[in-house]
């Protein structure tokens, strides 16, 4: 028995080391990512990609412990430890600065740059970035994930187990890196002011544009503002797993084609 129970102590001790400081298991909650991003998809956070602050410490909600319960000591002068510098276009997972929720949204603004989005375009340093139609993003209209979220159609409303269609474009940043967004809708988020991203922060948003809280609103009115860097988590490299359905035990709702997938 004590050597089960050693045994047991090592493996989550090992598994807590992996998870603080290499890799972070991360589920896709909500669509605010689609169509790079969909619900349900299963990826491991790098933790290495910019080393390490109190954000890196792992949380554990449904005991009510986050990340600055454990290393809150930490926090507050928005350095890192074996520090790495996140690059435009990274998908990355960072910690909500007022709520402490972990999001992921890609990073689209760099310290001193100047964001603005006019008519859905996003103007980066004073220059719009191309953006390309691609045809259309279609699903079915349906509960996703565990949450039972349904989504947003740019076609309007439509029955269960419809098409659900959305505008496709292929956005492209200055250093001829591309992605694609969505778009549903005319909405406020299409048109912002000026932001001039501070020293030390970053401004992302999510590839479903009208359907992300992101940088484009500030903290205290429900979006993300400004990112601190030390609350970076880490960046999304490739998909690892995927299920459509409200269970990964579902197998038959897994995405095999998602399986080891790259994010671009």
């Amino acid at each position: 028995m004590v050597d089960t129970i050693k045994t047991i102590v090592y493996a989550l001790l090992i598994a807590g080391v992996f998870r603080t400081l290499f890799f972070q298991p991360f589920w896709i909650p909500s669509g605010s990512m689609k169509e790079t991003l969909l619900i349900g998809d299963f990826l491991f956070v790098n933790k290495m990609a910019y080393g390490y602050s109190y954000a890196s410490c792992p949380s554990i909600p449904f005991l009510g412990i986050d990340a600055k319960s454990i290393c809150g000591f930490l926090d507050g002068d928005n350095t890192r430890v074996l520090a790495g510098e996140p690059e435009r276009g990274d998908v990355v997972v960072f910690r909500h600065p007022i709520s402490g929720s972990d999001f992921i949204k890609r990073l689209v603004g760099l310290p001193g740059d100047t964001v603005q989005v006019k008519d859905g375009v996003v103007i980066l340093n004073g220059e719009p970035l191309p953006q390309e139609p691609a045809g259309t993003f279609t699903e079915v209209f349906e509960r996703q994930g565990p949450q039972g979220l349904t989504p947003r159609c740019e076609s309007g409303a439509v029955g269960q187990g419809a098409n659900c269609t959305k505008s496709r474009f292929v956005e492209t940043f200055p250093d001829g890196s591309s992605h694609v967004v969505l778009n549903v809708t005319v909405q406020g988020s299409d048109n912002t002011s000026v932001f001039r991203v501070p020293e030390g922060e970053y401004f992302f948003m999510g590839d479903n544009r009208d359907n992300s809280s992101d940088s484009r609103l500030a903290q205290l009115a429900g979006g993300v503002g400004f990112v601190p860097y030390e609350n970076l988590i880490g960046r999304a490299d490739r998909i690892m797993f995927s299920s459509a359905g409200r269970s990964m035990l579902f197998f038959w709702t897994w995405r095999g084609d998602r399986f080891f997938k790259g994010i671009e």
